[in-house]
């Protein structure tokens, strides 16, 4: 795809479309723990406009970046805090996040990143952190699949480093246990009703093949706009934990369309969308798939075992506006894990190296 730089007449255009929504929104307090809503007003005015116009523009070409978008923001913030490092490329000092198991051949989004950087350096050359760029694209991409709107502080830094042991550390996977999950979020200060809303938002899968040891990204998806490959949950269909039977927490006519969906076991890596009543719309049918036992994954249903988790997935299938409140509330906190702020850190010129 050829980036074509955006114009200042365009600037003025989306400012006068997409800007009125922010200000009907009302303007929270000037600071957010250490960073600050107005940070770039002096120094970048056109940031919140140029940030908008590359999503959007990536959005109507593909639908999928919202969720691939949220999900990098989620895995930047999650492994070290929300700096940056998963935009960076390997070099021979790292071996970094980008092309570790859960991020390789699966994290979609870098370009979108890049080409709003690349328009930045223009209007306002090593002034807006990578890591800045990136929660306000997240946010962008929500708005744009329908979700709800949320004031992202600014002041973060980019991190000098990454390390794909972290993100095997830190990133919460859905073949743990539940509580081991739990434990991940609350140890960047989230808890268990972030869990709910952001542990199926920016959700991952990886096998391990002991003949080849090589790892390989199963899955990626964000819970409300997203697609899982058929083999990803084909022992629920035929052969449920060696029972030679379907799994039995599967609604029957939900499970009689998987199965003609994906048959033969299930064992090709067709797409089937993660919510197949408003697959590219973000909203709370995903928890009312839940409540219907029709959640694709094993790893949504078993939101449904934990009585606290399942009690807040009740609450999201019949309340959508407590569901998005929540959700942006949620984005508010997960934006403020482990910053860079002050002299920490840097503002790097191109969002895949240092400087």
């Amino acid at each position: 795809m050829v980036h074509k730089p955006v114009s200042y007449f365009t600037i003025a255009l989306f400012s006068l479309i997409f800007f009125l929504p922010s200000l009907l929104h009302g303007q929270p307090s000037l600071f957010y723990g250490q960073l600050d809503y107005r940070f770039y007003d002096r120094l970048c005015p056109n940031l919140p406009m140029v940030v908008r116009y590359n999503v959007w523009q990536a959005y109507k070409n593909d639908s999928r970046i919202a969720a691939s978008l949220l999900r990098l923001h989620f895995h930047d913030c999650i492994v070290d805090g929300c700096e940056g490092s998963v935009l960076l490329d390997d070099t021979l000092d790292f071996k970094g996040e980008k092309n570790a198991p859960p991020n390789r051949n699966s994290a979609r989004g870098f370009e979108v990143i890049d080409s709003i950087k690349a328009d930045l350096e223009r209007f306002c050359p090593s002034t807006v952190s990578c890591a800045d760029i990136l929660a306000l694209a997240a946010r962008e991409a929500v708005g744009l699949a329908g979700g709800p709107y949320w004031a992202v502080p600014l002041g973060r830094r980019d991190g000098l480093a990454a390390s794909e042991q972290a993100v095997l550390d830190q990133l919460p996977s859905p073949i743990e246990p539940l509580e081991n999950i739990t434990a991940k979020f609350v140890s960047k200060g989230l808890d268990i009703k972030d869990v709910v809303v952001l542990s199926g938002s920016h959700e991952y899968r990886y096998s391990w093949d002991a003949t080849t040891r090589k790892t390989t990204v199963i899955t990626r998806r964000s819970h409300t706009v997203g697609f899982a490959q058929c083999f990803t949950f084909s022992r629920r269909l035929f052969n449920f934990k060696n029972s030679g039977n379907p799994d039995p927490a599967l609604n029957p006519s939900f499970l009689s369309d998987l199965q003609n969906a994906c048959p033969g076991g299930g064992s090709t890596s067709k797409l089937m969308p993660l919510d197949s009543v408003t697959t590219y719309k973000f909203d709370n049918v995903y928890y009312k798939n839940l409540m219907n036992n029709t959640g694709l994954l094993e790893s949504d249903q078993a939101l449904m075992t934990d009585s606290r988790m399942a009690a807040l997935v009740n609450f999201y299938s019949m309340n959508p506006m407590a569901f998005s409140y929540d959700f942006a509330a949620s984005m508010a906190k997960l934006g403020n894990v482990g910053v860079l702020t002050g002299q920490a850190g840097e503002i790097r010129r191109r969002c895949g190296s240092v400087n």
